[in-house]
């Protein structure tokens, strides 16, 4: 089973492989900078030659590392500065995980910021479409569904199969998809039988082939709430019935699984992983 923690980079790029080897990870994810700024200094080349010999040392699967863009950038906006400093930060995330060997980048979908969910797919498409005319085709760019806030894209199965299916080249597209986010957004997964309906609508509408990667995470959130605030595994108003389902499935597909938990006095990084074994 490939799972594991997003983890930190503090100290060195490399130190990621470290804090994913000692937790137990078969997986992770990490930020390739400061997720809370615009600026990026450049990788080291002696950070990046370390976290491949530390990552090919390790017994984690190249294909189960994955990078997260930074928070600010917003891919929907209709405004043109924003949009620019968001696409130049894409590009730049991309050539990053490039040099790293890490083969996906998710992407947040942002928000039209009330010009109409027309109006933010077009920026969308546009930006996704630059990036990846303008970077090597090693990497591939992951779009994540979102929980519905308000003018948000993407958190609709149907829409976000949509857009996937107007990017070019395909093969340089997939999606990632969040448990909490999904069921927030309305996406039933609290029982065997729901979270199986759901799972049968997202491969109609985009397929599991499409699907590069997993976050798990609970939903603090009821259904429908709308609400993006992750819960431990088991905890939150998804629950261990419908997750158990939901792991042992993806675990059957063979697509690594990220938890993007808290971490508070009822449980760690490694008790939510820990727990997760315990559902597969």
């Amino acid at each position: 089973m490939q799972v594991g923690m997003h983890v930190s980079i503090s100290g060195s790029i490399d130190r990621a492989v470290d804090n994913a080897v000692a937790m137990g990870c078969t997986a992770f994810q990490i930020f390739t900078r400061n997720p809370r700024g615009w600026a990026a200094k450049p990788l080291e080349s002696g950070d990046v030659t370390n976290f491949k010999e530390k990552l090919a040392a390790s017994k984690i699967d190249r294909l189960a590392t994955v990078a997260h863009m930074p928070y600010l950038p917003n891919l929907s906006s209709p405004e043109d500065d924003p949009f620019a400093r968001s696409l130049g930060s894409l590009i730049d995330e991309i050539k990053r995980c490039s040099k790293l060997g890490i083969p996906y980048i998710v992407a947040h979908l942002g928000s039209h910021k009330g010009a109409g969910d027309k109006k933010g797919i077009e920026k969308l498409i546009k930006a996704f479409t630059k990036a990846a005319d303008d970077t090597k085709d090693d990497v591939t760019i992951l779009l994540e569904n979102t929980a519905g806030q308000k003018n948000s894209v993407g958190s609709d199965f149907e829409q976000l199969g949509t857009i996937l299916e107007q990017l070019k080249p395909a093969k340089r597209f997939g999606v990632c998809i969040d448990t909490c986010h999904a069921f927030a957004a309305g996406h039933d997964l609290r029982t065997e039988k729901s979270a199986a309906d759901t799972f049968a609508r997202f491969h109609k509408t985009i397929g599991f082939e499409h699907l590069k990667i997993l976050h798990l995470n609970d939903s603090k959130g009821e259904l429908g709430s709308n609400l993006d605030r992750h819960e431990h595994i088991g905890l939150g108003q998804i629950g261990e019935k419908g997750l158990s389902y939901v792991i042992k499935t993806i675990n059957l597909k063979k697509i690594p699984m990220i938890l993007e938990t808290p971490i508070d006095e009822r449980r760690d990084d490694v008790g939510n992983l820990k727990k997760v074994k315990e559902l597969a």
